[in-house]
């Protein structure tokens, strides 16, 4: 019979983690953990229960019958384990302890580091843990504490709040419009270098919906990190799509005025219902909600 008194719950997670990621590599950036680590785990598990629950395949890890089996038990301890933590949050009577905020990178990386330094300085018994991640956490399972989104949460016991949209513009670095002229319509931009992403298709969805048969092709160059892109833009590589902010903010990015409405993205704050008032809780949300207004209209 299988032990289970030698099975912890960072074993469970890590089955479960790879159980709906479908691979090591997925699981891994999700939990934040290295893909060996993850990996021994999931043998140690088999291990300690003595059976197999993964058969590993080309394209990732597929439940066998018995992992199958025993994953309604282990989404019952995930739950169990999360209304612990929200219990215990809820008692909180001071704004201490650490808060996890997760954001899109370009989020992360060029708007969020001065309000959480405003954070730090005005609560500095709050550790503030920023993840720059543009895939949609899990707000009720505590991957994130509060979640800067573009888009509305929709799971339930979510509790949400819309600050605003942020503008998009069309731009390109003042080193290439120097060198290869302005457009000044959107036929003429077409004849230019753009800069577009790779596997995503965000662009490419816009730039349809916009009226334009787009296909990745038309981009000469292609990155899928927001941040990277950002640089590629700002390097010379061609013309692309930015957030109003970012391009004011930048002397050597140039705003392309051709008379095309791009649609805003809105921004969300999200945070669990359970915890919402939770003192570190209610106090970082306070800062972030004050510290994005400016960027939002």
């Amino acid at each position: 019979m299988a032990d289970l008194s030698k099975t912890d719950w960072t074993l469970i997670q890590s089955f479960l983690a790879v159980a709906e990621a479908g691979s090591l590599s997925a699981a891994a950036r999700r939990m934040g953990a290295s893909q060996p680590t993850l990996g021994r785990q999931i043998r140690q598990i088999e291990s300690d229960l003595d059976v197999t629950l993964f058969t590993r395949q080309p394209r990732g890890f597929d439940l066998t019958e018995i992992g199958r089996a025993i994953l309604p038990s282990a989404l019952q301890m995930q739950q169990a384990m999360h209304d612990i933590g929200l219990t215990v949050a809820g008692q909180e009577t001071e704004a201490r302890g650490p808060v996890r905020i997760t954001a899109s990178e370009v989020v992360a990386h060029f708007i969020l580091p001065p309000i959480v330094a405003d954070i730090r300085r005005t609560h500095p018994g709050i550790t503030v843990v920023l993840d720059a991640n543009d895939s949609s956490e899990n707000l009720l399972f505590r991957e994130a504490d509060i979640a800067v989104r573009m888009y509305r949460p929709r799971q339930l016991e979510i509790v949400t709040r819309h600050l605003g949209d942020l503008g998009i513009g069309i731009c390109a670095a003042r080193s290439y419009l120097d060198l290869h002229g302005r457009p000044q319509s959107p036929d003429e931009m077409l004849q230019h270098e753009l800069i577009g992403y790779d596997q995503s298709e965000l662009i490419l969805r816009g730039m349809r919906q916009m009226g334009w048969s787009a296909t990745r092709d038309w981009f000469t160059t292609r990155c899928d990190s927001q941040t990277v892109y950002w640089q590629l833009l700002r390097a010379g590589c061609g013309i692309g799509f930015g957030q109003l902010p970012l391009i004011e903010a930048d002397p050597d990015i140039e705003l392309l005025d051709m008379g095309i409405d791009i649609p805003p993205l809105p921004v969300w704050l999200a945070a669990p219902l359970a915890v919402r008032q939770t003192p570190r809780i209610a106090a970082v949300w306070g800062m972030l909600e004050a510290g994005l207004k400016p960027f939002v209209s």
